[in-house]
């Protein structure tokens, strides 16, 4: 054991903040990605080594992992990253954490939970914004409501996306909808539209194809599951996308159209954006007859918390808190692990 670990993607928005925050805390994390240029500027910033590495080079990934106990791998798009290191984690043993929130991701990862136990490494994808807060929240509620038929999960006060997390919303425009309906993922013939208080009086909200729609489900058994975001003119524009349109930008010539003109946006919120900003979570259980019981959870901005977070499971991982197989951050390090997060808090509105 080397008490090691790797920052996969390290040159993006989100690994740069998660690279800084390492240096905050003391950590000394072995930088990585593919383009060594910019990795070397990271590393020399922090004074942390560096190894240029492509996914799709096998041998190459797999000498780096021998070298670290954990991977942090936040490079996305992860619908197509994730596969090839999950592969290269269990050819070496080694502990694999990602900052997705993609569903497909999820079930992927779910769907290895006996290579992973056979390998002796633990996959938890999921560990930053996506999907800590809401999945600490969808387990408390399930504690509230232990027997709890529906679980609404919703969320407010999601501020400017870095390009990473602009591009996979990009990604999902084909597939709609989804929603999990008797422990099934679906997707909504009509996406799914109410009024939540996130307290502040009532707002409009939409549902959105959320990682909690796969991950919630492993930590709750919840057979009923819809994710809702507080509504804003872009997401209502999805939500009246017809089918054809949907297929339409989902075209490659469209997709890469749209993800060009995010690369001319913002890389990602300014430190000051990110200090200001906060974002109110929702949780609602309902049981069999009806009855209702209903959470707020405010957290800090969602990339500032990603990095406490995502720093926090590695370090519990390489403490020796893994546990082997395909894992929910609730499932291992239990509902209240969130509201131990400076800036965290949690208030139940009814009994």
């Amino acid at each position: 054991m080397t008490g090691r670990f790797m920052i996969y993607g390290a040159t993006g928005y989100t690994g740069k903040l998660v690279a800084r925050a390492a240096k905050a805390q003391g950590l000394n994390p072995l930088l990585a990605g593919r383009n060594e240029a910019r990795l070397k500027s990271i590393a020399a910033q922090h004074g942390f080594e560096y190894q240029a590495i492509s996914l799709d080079d096998p041998e190459a990934l797999d000498a780096g992992l021998a070298q670290v106990d954990t991977v942090l791998h936040i490079a996305g798009p992860f619908s197509k990253t994730s596969k090839p290191m999950v592969d290269a984690c269990i050819r070496t043993g080694t502990h694999y954490l990602d900052i997705t929130g993609e569903i497909d991701v999820f079930e992927a990862c779910a769907a290895r939970n006996d290579e992973a136990k056979k390998a002796g490494i633990m996959l938890m994808p999921g560990v930053g914004f996506d999907v800590v807060p809401s999945d600490c929240l969808a387990a408390h509620m399930k504690a509230r409501m232990p027997d709890a038929c529906e679980l609404v999960l919703a969320i407010s006060g999601l501020g400017q996306m870095s390009h990473g997390t602009a591009k996979t919303g990009i990604e999902s425009i084909g597939k709609g909808t989804r929603v999990r309906r008797a422990g099934r993922i679906v997707t909504a013939r009509k996406t799914p539209k109410r009024e939540i208080d996130f307290g502040k009086g009532l707002r409009p909200a939409i549902a959105i194809g959320w990682g909690d729609v796969s991950t919630a489900w492993y930590s709750t058994k919840i057979p009923d599951i819809t994710v809702y975001f507080e509504s804003n003119p872009q997401f209502e524009q999805m939500a009246k996308m017809g089918a054809l349109t949907r297929w339409f930008l989902s075209l490659g010539f469209m997709q890469r159209a749209l993800k060009k003109r995010i690369e001319q946006q913002p890389e990602g919120p300014t430190d000051a954006e990110r200090a200001q900003g906060y974002s109110v979570l929702y949780g609602e259980a309902t049981g069999p007859n009806g009855e209702v019981v209903r959470s707020l959870l405010r957290t800090p901005e969602g990339y500032t918390l990603t990095a406490m977070t995502g720093l926090e499971i590695v370090r519990r991982v390489l403490a020796g808190e893994a546990k082997p197989g395909f894992q929910t951050p609730s499932l291992v390090f239990g509902p209240d692990f969130i509201t131990a997060f400076e800036g965290c808090t949690r208030q139940d509105l009814n009994s």
